[in-house]
Parts: C-alpha cells; sequence; structure tokens
C-alpha cells in the first residue's frame, strides 16, 4: 500500500510540474510579434512617400507660367489633406476590406475601425496603423498626379469634387483588385509598388480630362514655356528620393528585398535620365535639364511595377527603354496628335506605368522575389500576358470611369475656367494671390497706366467740349 501511494504521489507531482507545458501547447497561438526594425523602418517609407506630394507641387509649380503657379501648388499640397481624411472614413476599407467577390473591399475598416496597433496578419510585423497610413501615401500623390495633364484651366471647386469622386470609384476599386485580395491579384499580375494601381490610372485619366476640359487658350499658338527650372529639378530630386519610400517600403520590412527595389529604383531612374537626355540631344541638337528630370521620374515610373522582381542589369535595360519611349510620346508622338497633357502627365506616367508594367511580365524572376513569378525572359510566358491583362483593365477603368465622372459633374458645375480668369491666371481668379512680386509691380504698373489713358482721355474730350 505504501508503495502505490508513493506511486500515486509521483504522478500527481508530474502532472503538477508538466500541465503549465501541456496548457501551454494547446493554448491558441500567440499574437504575431511585432518587429521594432521593421515599424521604423515602414513608418519612415511613408514619410518619403508623402514627402513626393509637395514634391510634385514643385516639380509641376516650375513648369507652368508664373500666373498660375500657385494653383499647381495648391492642387497637389491639398490633395494630401482630402485625401487623407478620405482615406481614414472610407477609402482605406474600399481598398483593404474584407474582400467581396473580388471586385471591392467590406466595410469592416470604415473610420479605421478595428485597425490598431497590432498587425494585421499573422505574417506582418508591423502596426496594422503603419500599413494603413504607407498606403494611404500611395493614395494621395495618385490624384494628385493627374493635375499635370489639366493644369492652368481647370477650377478648383470641380478639381476637389472631381478628386474626391476619382479615389472613391476608381483608385480605391482598383487598388483592392491588385493589393487587396481581389481579382487581378488572384490571376496573378504582379505590381510590386504601383505601375498599374498608381501610374497608368492617373496618367491614363489625366489623358482622358485634357481631351474632355480641351486645350489652354493659346495652345499652339504661343510659348508656354516652364518659368522656374530650378523649381521643377528641386521637385524631380524629391521625387527622387522620396521614391525609395515608394518602391523599397512596398517590402513592408526591413530586409533583403527592400535592399533590392532599393537599387533597383535608383538604377532605373539613372539609366532613363541618360537616355532621354540622349535621345533628346540627337533629335533636338541639345540636352536640356527639364529632359534630364523628366527622364529621371520616367525611369522611376517604369520601375515602380517591377522594383521588387526583377535584379539590378534588368532594371538597367528597364530603365533605358523608359527613357526614349517616353521621350518618344512626350517630344514627337505628342506634338503630331495636338493635345494638350499640359505637364505630361499621360506621356511619363500613363505610358511610362505600362511599359513597365509589361517589362515586369518580361524581367521578373523568382530568384528576386519568391513570392513574385518567373517572366518571359525567365521560362514563363504566361506572366506577360497576365501582366497585359492587367493593363487593358487599368487603361478601360481609367478612361470610362473618368469620363463618366466628368460628364456627370459637368452636368452641376463648370469644370474649365473661362477665357478672361485663364488670361488673367488661376492664382488670381481662383485664389486672389500671386507668386512673385513682379506679378504685383506688373498689375499695379498696367492698372496706373489704365488710370493714366483713362484720365488722359477724359481730359481730352472736356477739352473739346469747352472748345
Amino acid at each position: 500500500m505504501k508503495k502505490f501511494w508513493s506511486i500515486l504521489g509521483l504522478c500527481l507531482i508530474l502532472i503538477v510540474l508538466l500541465a503549465p507545458v501541456a496548457l501551454a501547447e494547446e493554448a491558441a497561438p500567440a499574437a504575431p510579434a511585432i518587429n521594432a526594425g521593421d515599424t521604423a523602418f515602414v513608418i519612415i517609407s511613408a514619410a518619403l512617400v508623402m514627402l513626393m506630394t509637395p514634391g510634385l507641387a514643385f516639380f509641376y509649380g516650375g513648369m507652368v507660367r508664373t500666373k498660375n503657379v500657385l494653383s499647381v501648388i495648391m492642387q497637389s499640397f491639398f490633395i494630401v489633406a482630402l485625401i487623407s481624411v478620405q482615406w481614414v472614413l472610407w477609402g482605406y476599407t474600399l481598398s483593404f476590406g474584407t474582400d467581396i467577390n473580388g471586385i471591392i473591399g467590406g466595410l469592416n475598416f470604415l473610420g479605421l475601425n478595428g485597425v490598431g496597433q497590432t498587425p494585421m496578419s499573422d505574417t506582418s510585423t508591423i502596426p496594422h496603423l503603419v500599413f494603413m497610413v504607407f498606403q494611404g501615401m500611395f493614395a494621395v500623390i495618385t490624384p494628385a498626379l493627374i493635375t499635370g495633364a489639366f493644369a492652368e484651366r481647370m477650377k478648383f471647386p470641380a478639381f476637389v469634387i472631381f478628386t474626391l469622386i476619382w479615389a472613391t470609384i476608381i483608385y480605391d476599386p482598383v487598388a483592392h483588385w491588385v493589393w487587396g485580395g481581389g481579382w487581378l491579384a488572384t490571376l496573378g499580375v504582379l505590381d510590386f509598388a504601383g505601375g498599374t494601381v498608381v501610374h497608368i490610372l492617373s496618367g491614363v485619366s489625366g489623358l482622358v480630362v485634357a481631351l474632355v476640359i480641351g486645350k489652354r487658350k493659346g495652345h499652339g499658338k504661343e510659348a508656354m514655356l516652364p518659368h522656374h527650372l530650378p523649381m521643377t529639378v528641386l521637385g524631380a530630386s524629391l521625387l527622387w528620393f522620396g521614391w525609395f519610400g515608394f518602391n523599397a517600403g512596398s517590402a513592408l520590412a526591413a530586409n533583403g528585398l527592400a535592399a533590392s527595389a532599393f537599387v533597383t529604383t535608383n538604377t532605373a531612374a539613372a539609366a532613363a535620365c541618360l537616355s532621354w537626355v540622349a535621345s533628346e540631344w540627337l533629335h533636338h541638337g541639345k540636352p536640356t535639364v527639364l529632359g534630364a528630370a523628366s527622364g529621371a521620374v520616367a525611369g522611376l515610373v517604369a520601375i515602380t511595377p517591377a522594383a521588387g522582381f526583377v535584379g539590378p542589369m534588368s532594371s538597367v535595360i528597364i530603365g533605358l527603354l523608359a527613357g526614349v519611349i517616353c521621350y518618344v510620346a512626350v517630344g514627337i508622338i505628342k506634338a503630331k496628335l495636338g493635345y494638350d497633357d499640359a505637364l505630361d502627365a499621360f506621356g511619363v506616367h500613363g505610358i511610362g506605368g505600362t511599359f513597365g508594367a509589361l517589362a515586369t511580365g518580361l524581367f521578373a524572376s523568382k530568384e528576386i522575389n519568391p513570392a513574385g513569378n518567373n517572366g518571359l525572359f525567365f521560362g514563363n510566358p504566361d506572366l506577360l500576358t497576365t501582366q497585359f491583362i492587367g493593363v487593358v483593365v487599368s487603361w478601360a477603368v481609367a478612361i470610362v470611369g473618368t469620363y463618366i465622372i466628368l460628364k456627370v459633374l459637368g452636368m452641376f458645375m463648370k469644370l474649365r475656367a473661362d477665357n478672361d480668369q485663364e488670361v488673367s491666371g488661376l492664382d488670381i481668379t481662383e485664389h486672389g494671390e500671386r507668386s512673385y512680386a513682379q506679378d504685383f509691380l506688373a498689375g499695379s504698373q498696367m492698372m496706373a497706366h489704365s488710370s493714366l489713358a483713362q484720365h488722359s482721355a477724359v481730359g481730352t474730350q472736356v477739352g473739346l467740349n469747352l472748345k
């Protein structure tokens, strides 16, 4: 009996000691851990992407005439505020909410409900809020890119309503299709950081706006030269700098894939700058500063969908081809067709994004990113077909959706400034401000001359009457 009680006591002791281990094994898995390095990296990347929109304001602002520079800067700056609020209220949930039939995100994240400080999934190492704000900066810059197409002629109230509607019914659904688990993602379309979602949508939509509201007054008859190229180069430099957050940050972790995307981004931008300048030099006989800045942006656009799927040598080829292709679109085709894409939003972003999406289907390699796919040059021609489908869908949505928005909006409000407002400039007619002191002086001198002329005419008439 004593032996029995001894054995029983020993069993009880073992049960007490081993029970916590067994319970721990049967308990629910622990919540995914947040990685401080990844979190810091993506937060900084989000800040870099935010900086791109003010950079775009400078890039575009330097290319317009002095009487419109504030209106162009205001459009980009105001979009940061407008879309930041839209994204929090409903834009994020439409893009990344629970998938509904591959078409749209559900309303489970409406007003950021349930979007907090914990990771959004078991594989994520950053807080859900960080992912949300990083993606929000993409939503901000995309409609800002469109403004380059209709610069110097769209009324501010129409611009505000158009931007809000466009972001809601065009950007948010397509972002869900590609990045939020929608049908294009299921199909296998690769877009690392926004070739289809950002650049094709914005560039093609910009062309539609430019065609619907018409050319600027005097287009093709008078020179409409950039008023401040140093400002444009500053803007291009800020875009290049911010683009590292745009592309490398899309790895969503401080890892080797982010490093690879960083290198391919810089390399493609540099290669496109070289090829654009060379093309312009051969075609026009002089290399221009504007061409160098435009070429770098074209390379950044083209590498965006491919940045996390291709290697450095592929990025060189993509950049070199992007510089030539976008130069031809801007410097030759636009002049022949005669449309007024004022600041080349379509020629750089629409064409560059299209080429980049297709180039991803050529150069993507699973050795660079196992989560991606191999392209045509790595033994898989099917990816090029898939990428082509993604391009066609993006073009179709941008064309049809933008056209419908403009036509409906035009039934309720004026889209375009009238002739007198265009002649005076949108800075003064839409915002009541001028950018430069000489504009005030010139305006004062004109008013003084007008007043003197009126007094002179009155004096002459009085003298005649006296006679």
